[in-house]
């Protein structure tokens, strides 16, 4: 299966970043879920990965943030620094949101900021303007573990921002999100690839994102 993503969410600021999979094969538990997949992103692009359960969406998501070993093929990231390997250049957001119960949203979005960063970036947002763009700023002294699922994923999501990393791995973002909420993350994405960002999201809902490329994975069987 292969697929060449051609048009661009936005135009791409830096045109050189492109991601390259090439006959992707991956097993989980013997079973081989993903058998020679190759397809392309450059910046500025989106791809959207749909399919039934078990047809291998989370699989390739975590295949491409380092999680899960290859049984074949390549995954190549072009254009980035050739000392940091892709997982470093990547968030993964998982249906977990990586996020401590006991430290406030704007503790935990400051340890991630802190921890993520390997340079400075102006792509990067301070922790009060990542929470402005999830609508979460009221909330910021409040402790992660008391907000709705919700506000969670918005805190999650508001990861995303603090520590620019040009490849975005996503898996079933829009969880638990109301309306207004997919709304305001449909523009972060929009900005993101117009940073000249990647966008990978697996999802079985629409994501706001007109342009992006699809691509759709068997069945499990």
């Amino acid at each position: 299966m292969s697929i060449d993503v051609s048009q661009p969410v936005q135009p791409p600021v830096d045109g050189a970043l492109r991601l390259c999979v090439d006959s992707l094969s991956v097993l989980r538990g013997g079973r081989r879920v993903l058998d020679h997949l190759s397809f392309s992103l450059s910046a500025g692009q989106a791809l959207i990965v749909t399919g039934p359960n078990g047809a291998g969406k989370s699989t390739l998501l975590r295949a491409l943030a380092g999680l899960l070993p290859r049984a074949g093929g390549s995954i190549a990231f072009e254009g980035g620094p050739s000392d940091v390997d892709l997982p470093q250049q990547a968030h993964y957001l998982a249906h977990s949101d990586g996020l401590k119960s006991a430290l406030s949203v704007e503790e935990n979005l400051e340890f991630w900021s802190r921890y993520l960063a390997q340079e400075p970036d102006p792509r990067s947002r301070t922790v009060g303007a990542a929470l402005g763009v999830v609508g979460l700023g009221h909330v910021a002294a409040a402790p992660f573990g008391v907000l709705s699922a919700g506000q969670k994923r918005r805190a999650a999501l508001a990861r995303l921002l603090v520590a620019f990393r040009p490849l975005w791995l996503l898996d079933e973002p829009l969880t638990a999100l109301d309306r207004a909420s997919r709304e305001r993350f449909a523009v972060a994405m929009r900005d993101h690839c117009g940073h000249g960002g990647l966008i990978i999201a697996a999802t079985h809902e629409p994501l706001g994102l007109e342009e992006a490329a699809e691509l759709a994975l068997g069945s499990a069987g």
